[in-house]
């Protein structure tokens, strides 16, 4: 039963992290074209879809943590969540900033 929840966590953990890279590709091609259009809302486009992929990528090291072995491994991934979460937590101020300023900046 163990082997089963491994692998269908190493599974998942793969399909997240694509999903959250994905997503943080697509949003910087598209934000880049809103750039260059002069778009208003470019940076909280951009922002959200950072946070979006890094959301993903976040659920993909809490799921790490079901097949992880030693504390030092714990230690890791409880750094690298942690590091994800304030970065999320940054791009969501900077998101609710930006929707009250009009998201203009010239």
């Amino acid at each position: 039963m163990e082997w089963v929840l491994e692998n269908i966590a190493g599974f998942a953990i793969v399909i997240f992290e694509f999903i959250g890279v994905a997503i943080i590709i697509w949003s910087g091609i598209t934000g880049f074209i809103k750039w260059l259009k002069h778009a208003g809302d470019t940076g909280v486009y951009l922002a959200r879809g950072l946070a979006m992929g890094l959301e993903f990528k976040m659920g993909s090291e809490i799921l790490r943590t079901v097949v992880v072995r030693e504390w030092k491994e714990i230690g890791i991934v409880a750094g690298i969540i942690a590091l994800r979460a304030a970065l999320t937590f940054l791009l969501h101020w900077e998101i609710k900033e930006e929707e009250k300023s009009g998201g203009h900046e010239e």
